[in-house]
């Protein structure tokens, strides 16, 4: 399909900088595309009214790490420079892969010292973490070999890293100490992402409270998610894009209680894309879903028939993005152009800390 199907006008005050406050009080959209297009405005706290008892919500229990490293390439013979990487996929105890700027001034066997950051207005104190460019592929994607492996090079990223926020917000603010918090989940547990699976920031340990008492089942699965997310598709059509994979996990038990959900007439909800990219990657056919590892580039836009996922808790998201296709995949592009339009004229706050919407999946 044509990209530019794909693309809306979004105005400038629509882009949400900080979360709602509390987070279950964001604005939320109900989107049912039976026949013609049913919109409804609610809050997030009214979720639990409108599930079943029985029914599933899979929650992306990743946590997001500082992922976004500052330092200086050095390479004989060679002036030294300023380079940002990004990481986004572990692929070893001491190696990752990275987006680094500039990219074109880098290449394979360059060396890169990392600055650790003391307090606000301290000198850096450089080379307190080192990595080596073991490869350089396409579009600035490099692959750092650290000299550090394992949980000493978790705890270096710690301390040198900072939270990685979004391009749309890291234009207009820098990161502070309050996305910290803001920009990860409640339950986030599996380090291991360098971007939040965003649908879940609205989930307090009231709403989780509210929707235990509704017989709201909870499970979870693990998608790390890469930087790959925020990169804009730049092919004209969706058959020349090619998505960079991210690493993701579901255990037994927990594809053993989503089963058990669908066998007995009850609806699997995804909370965010994530979850449901993870659980259409491992879902067969048939629509069971067995317990699954490994890495998934999955791209889902209009056409794939879904498998796994009845309904979607998801933000809003960008123009020609491979997420606003996923949506329209899953509840049909007008009728999503007619949700955004109405979000859009309505004041709903888009983006990673915006507001949120639940969608009815379109039956063919």
């Amino acid at each position: 399909m044509r990209v530019d199907l794909f693309d809306f006008d979004l105005p400038e005050e629509n882009i949400a900088l900080r979360p709602a406050n509390p987070r279950d009080h964001a604005r939320f959209l109900i989107v049912r595309p039976d026949g013609t297009t049913m919109l409804e405005d609610r809050h997030v706290y009214d979720l639990p009214s409108l599930l079943r008892a029985g029914d599933a919500l899979v929650f992306n229990d990743t946590k997001v790490i500082p992922a976004q490293l500052e330092g200086v390439r050095h390479r004989e013979g060679a002036e030294e420079i300023a380079v940002s990487c990004t990481l986004h996929m572990r692929v070893g105890a001491s190696r990752w892969k990275a987006f680094a700027k500039p990219g074109k001034r880098i290449k394979a066997g360059d060396k890169i010292n990392f600055a650790t950051r003391t307090g606000e207005g301290s000198a850096c104190l450089m080379g307190q973490l080192a990595a080596t460019v073991a490869e350089k592929g396409e579009a600035g994607e490099i692959e750092l070999a650290f000299d550090l492996s394992g949980p000493d090079l978790d705890q270096a990223i710690a301390t040198v890293g900072h939270i990685p926020l979004p391009p749309y917000i890291a234009a207009k603010r820098p990161e502070d100490e309050k996305d910290r918090t803001d920009y990860q989940t409640i339950y986030a547990r599996e380090e291991g992402a360098v971007a939040a699976p965003t649908a879940g920031l609205h989930f307090t340990p009231e709403l989780f409270e509210k929707l235990d008492a509704a017989g709201i089942e909870r499970h979870f699965v693990t998608l790390h998610v890469g930087a790959g997310t925020f990169l804009p598709v730049k092919a004209d059509d969706t058959t020349e894009h090619k998505m960079h994979e991210e690493i993701g996990y579901i255990s037994p038990s927990t594809a053993a209680a989503l089963n058990a959900v669908r066998a007995r007439g009850n609806r699997i909800i995804a909370v965010g894309t994530t979850s449901l990219r993870l659980l259409e990657s491992a879902a067969e056919d048939n629509g069971h879903i067995p317990a699954w590892s490994g890495a998934t580039g999955i791209f889902i836009t209009p056409g794939y028939r879904f498998k796994a996922v009845d309904m979607l808790m998801t933000n809003f998201h960008l123009p020609k993005s491979t997420l606003f296709m996923l949506v329209s995949a899953f509840s049909g592009l007008e009728t999503m152009r007619a949700a955004y339009d109405h979000a859009i004229q309505s004041g709903y706050r888009f983006y990673s800390y915006g507001d949120s919407s639940l969608l009815f999946r379109k039956d063919d």
